[in-house]
């Protein structure tokens, strides 16, 4: 995982659910951004659609931005393609950018390991929380909350400490090409 306290590196990427494009400075928050690698056929992320937008609508007021970005290899995986990436978003209700990494380059920036994996910046774009959304996972019974994400987040908007220990995300590997 990177470092705590990096600064988040910059990308301008296609989003295909509008056609446009969008970069950090454009996602980013008043307060802070989460940066989510996710994609559409991951069982784990499928899993945490509900509560991403969930966090998403709960935080958005608050100050906080939101960015998904997709990276997987679409040639070896198309049911990530963009075309299916707008399909997703759209069923969802995401109400963030969800954008498309094909060259990878942002998720290796980022050294995304998995789907789902999410990033919190602080306001000056440092990275404050790098790991999972909360314990849950497909079919071991516990429930969506974000518990993790969300402690994160409120300390964050709190000024006070975010615990330096933090579990990683755990899901399906990032489709890299060949």
């Amino acid at each position: 995982m990177i470092d705590l306290g990096t600064i988040a590196p910059d990308f301008t990427l296609p989003n295909p659910v509008n056609g446009s494009s969008c970069s950090f400075g454009q996602a980013k928050g008043e307060k802070g951004t989460v940066v989510m690698f996710i994609c559409n056929h991951c069982p784990y992320v499928k899993h945490v659609f509900d509560g991403i937008t969930s966090l998403a609508t709960d935080y958005k007021a608050k100050g906080i931005g939101f960015v998904a970005i997709s990276s997987n290899d679409v040639v070896n995986y198309p049911d990530d393609a963009p075309d299916l990436m707008k399909l997703t978003a759209e069923e969802q209700g995401f109400t963030f950018p969800y954008l498309y990494d094909e060259s990878q380059e942002i998720a290796k920036a980022y050294d995304a390991a998995c789907t789902p994996d999410f990033y919190l910046f602080d306001a000056n774009d440092k990275l404050v929380y790098r790991g999972q959304m909360d314990d849950s996972r497909p079919a071991n019974g516990i429930p969506v909350t974000g518990k993790d994400l969300r402690a994160a987040l409120d300390a964050l908007l709190k000024n006070s400490a975010i615990d330096p220990v933090q579990k990683p995300s755990l899901g399906c590997n990032i489709k890299w090409k060949n």
